[in-house]
């Protein structure tokens, strides 16, 4: 059977591609949930790994939620109120806790529309970069629903609260331009250069230590909610296991006297 998160690996770089264009490459059914689970934690164990790139197979990244299922009232959207809150948290709320253990540098290559939980998913990676022919939408609204995937607690972080709320509130799809504008994404390319583009940063990022790379995203995470004081006690505490790296030696080495 094929994964639905489809798992290339080229030297230090990995490519996952959500493989469900037939229904947008919806993140909601059990078996993609799972697949990012175990993909992340390949990613962790696999210290060779030292960046990866996250698109959609097709036209669309993501549509987020599978709205086909959710009108015929099929898995999860069938349930009664207090089934359905335990089914958030046991589903789709499992790819962001997954994707905010992964040690390693995530970037979005946003090929197409990113909407709902879709648009949340781009949100959750560390970079993201854009096709030309890329959109989001925080579309939830407009279905008479909430973010239920941690999208509030993501998208302020990318353009800030006043453009966040103005995403959430209007459910509004922007283009790709009005992206790069409003901070949510680092850079439009041509579609077609887009794959290229994002492997070409990947390898950028790659070229440096892993676990060094690991240890900078772990802080960087800490910085979005911690303090400056518990950032600066981890960094004490991690930055003695960088200069003991075999690594930092090899490449410090050039500048030692003779």
């Amino acid at each position: 059977m094929t994964s639905p998160l489809d798992v290339t690996t080229q030297g230090t770089v990995q490519v996952w591609t959500i493989t469900l264009p037939e229904v947008g490459n919806a993140i909601t059914d059990p078996a993609v949930i799972a697949a990012f689970e175990q993909a992340v934690d390949a990613a962790n164990r696999d210290t060779a790994v030292c960046a990866i790139v996250l698109t959609g197979a097709g036209k669309i990244f993501s549509a987020g939620g599978n709205v086909k299922d959710m009108a015929d009232g099929r898995g999860m959207f069938g349930l009664d109120a207090i089934d359905q809150r335990r089914a958030y948290i046991d589903g789709i709320q499992r790819i962001p806790r997954a994707l905010g253990r992964l040690e390693v540098p995530l970037i979005a290559a946003v090929n197409g529309a990113a909407i709902g939980a879709g648009c949340d998913l781009a949100m959750m990676c560390d970079i993201r970069i854009a096709s030309e022919r890329a959109s989001f939408a925080e579309s939830f609204v407009q279905l008479g629903l909430i973010p239920g995937d941690g999208g509030t607690w993501f998208l302020p972080r990318a353009v800030g609260y006043a453009r966040a709320a103005e995403l959430t509130f209007t459910g509004d799809r922007i283009d790709a331009s009005t992206a790069l504008e409003w901070g949510l994404v680092s850079r439009v390319v041509p579609h077609d250069d887009l794959l290229t583009e994002a492997r070409a940063l990947a390898e950028r990022i790659a070229v440096n230590p892993p676990h060094a790379l690991r240890m900078a995203k772990r802080l960087l995470q800490e910085s979005i909610s911690g303090s400056l004081e518990s950032t600066l006690a981890m960094a004490a505490a991690m930055q003695p296991l960088a200069h003991h790296d075999s690594e930092h030696q090899r490449r410090i080495a050039k500048w030692r006297t003779t």
